[in-house]
């Protein structure tokens, strides 16, 4: 155990990130704590994360953060799922939605139930059962009491790194503003203090890294290795840039395949979140942004930035005393929209295990276990996408067809291919849904299914069938339209 309670929390960097952390520390566990944030309005944030997942509105609830109030200030819209776009072939498209798809029962999921009514020739397409897709695709949203749809958002993402500020002083969170010039360790190694340019010392007991890709404690102070996946996930730069709505926006994000990576878009309320990442060996920076520009609807708002990352993680997020959130600890494109999502597990895990007493070896130990099998579970989500493909047109997508993947991943696909199932782990956020859509929509279709599907015989698997259509339609017609439910519950001001 380190010497001495902490009472003394330094987040280093704002942004979603650090500010998320800030506000969590005050609000929830704050009681005789001094946390200080230092950050720097002469460095700029990554502020591209725009898209999130249901477990975004868990840190909300905490927080007491009001939904109408929170998406008018961010201009925010609502998200069913994702629309994948020639990434199994150019021309196909499928959706990624969340929530459920059909019902299944005890020992299988209701892709065995619906492989079957396949094989018999009366089961629609397979999204036709998932109520989230269904309304993602027909633009509607609501929120209902019974058989409620799970939804995310999407969100301005420097509006709501204000939004966190504002609630975390609020609660006692005191801002320094510098750049930080020097990181000075105690002679057990643990950090000490940061200095800023002007001179001044920021002291704390425990530090929380934010500093983005430049991980300014957790790797330029304490050299925490870094395990790079760029061999699996091999895209390492993106272009961003916003551009005006031309449309109503749509409750869903596109993800649209390119040569050498991919575009999203993320609809907000007045404006489009667009981006392309790809993968510098086969795309310069000049034929990223004339593909991206050649790919985008609406007038530019902003000047296209190119950012450079490096796929892969810290091979501890919490070293000494010092706890990495976000890119400081490690980066995974946002194909699936995890970034912040991994931020608000690091932060919700810290308020789990945090060290009152003195920091301990085993809370470290579990705090790292955790956040490493995370991210590996996502890791392998990812690479999917990119392995899974019948692609050839270009040597990005060939390349990678034909890369060996992770024996984690590689059992998943196999046992899925093999006999259509799918085991829930702990830790993924990825559940057997979200497996299921993405493998199928890839390509992957089972070889057999569960033999409990054969106790019903075919008039009742029929009847099934069925019934869990007409379920998707009661919910869907009981919803507005997207825009009307938006206009209605938290118009953005500048709209």
């Amino acid at each position: 155990m380190s010497s001495g309670k902490v009472q003394n929390v330094v987040v280093v960097g704002g942004g979603t990130a650090g500010w998320t952390a800030a506000a969590a520390v005050a609000k929830l566990i704050g009681a005789n704590l001094n946390v200080v944030l230092v950050e720097s309005d002469a460095i700029g944030t990554v502020g591209v994360g725009e898209a999130t997942i249901p477990p975004f509105r868990t840190m909300h609830r905490l927080l007491k953060i009001d939904e109408a109030d929170f998406l008018s200030r961010v201009q925010g819209t609502f998200k069913l799922a994702i629309q994948f776009e020639n990434w199994r072939e150019v021309g196909h498209d499928y959706i990624h939605s969340f929530g459920f798809t059909g019902q299944g029962c005890w020992a299988a999921g209701f892709q065995h139930f619906w492989l079957k009514a396949k094989t018999l020739g009366f089961a629609e397409d397979y999204g036709r059962y998932a109520p989230e897709l269904m309304a993602a695709q027909t633009g509607r949203f609501g929120l209902l009491q019974e058989n409620a749809l799970s939804y995310a958002f999407h969100i301005d993402a420097t509006a709501y790194a204000g939004l966190l500020r504002q609630q975390a002083e609020k609660d006692g969170v005191t801002r320094v503003e510098g750049k930080i010039v020097d990181v000075r360790q105690a002679e057990s190694g643990d950090i000490a203090e940061v200095v800023l340019e002007s001179g001044q010392a920021v002291k704390g007991d425990l530090f929380i890294d934010c500093s983005g890709f430049v991980s300014l404690l957790l790797d330029k102070a304490l050299g925490t290795e870094f395990e790079d996946w760029t061999h699996w996930l091999p895209c390492d730069r993106a272009i961003a840039v916003q551009t005006t709505a031309v449309e109503e926006p749509i409750p869903y994000t596109r993800s649209i395949a390119r040569e050498s990576g991919w575009q999203w878009r993320i609809p907000l309320q007045t404006r489009v979140g667009n981006g392309l990442v790809y993968c510098s060996e086969f795309m310069s920076d000049d034929e990223a942004r004339d593909t991206l520009l050649a790919n985008l609807e609406g007038a530019l708002i902003t000047e296209p930035r190119v950012l450079r990352f490096r796929t892969g993680q810290r091979v501890k997020h919490w070293n000494r005393n010092c706890i990495g959130l976000g890119l400081a600890a490690g980066f995974l494109e946002p194909l699936e929209s995890t970034s912040i999502h991994l931020i608000q597990r690091g932060v919700i895990r810290l308020m789990q295990m945090f060290p009152y007493n003195g920091i301990t070896e085993s809370d470290r130990t579990e705090f790292n276990r955790q956040m490493e099998t995370e991210f590996r579970y996502i890791r392998d989500f990812i690479i999917m996408h990119y392995h899974v493909t019948e692609r050839t047109d270009s040597e990005f997508w060939r390349r990678c067809r034909e890369m060996e993947i992770p024996d984690s991943l590689q059992h998943r696909l196999d046992l899925f291919r093999d006999t259509g199932r799918v085991f829930e782990t702990d830790l993924d956020i990825f559940r057997e849904n979200s497996w299921v859509q993405v493998m199928m929509g890839q390509g992957i279709e089972p070889q057999s299914y569960h033999p409990i599907v054969d106790m019903m015989d075919e008039q009742e698997l029929r009847q099934f069938m069925q019934f869990q259509g007409q379920k998707v339609d009661h919910i869907l017609s009981q919803l507005p339209t997207h825009r009307e439910f938006i206009d209605r519950y938290c118009p953005t001001a500048s709209a």
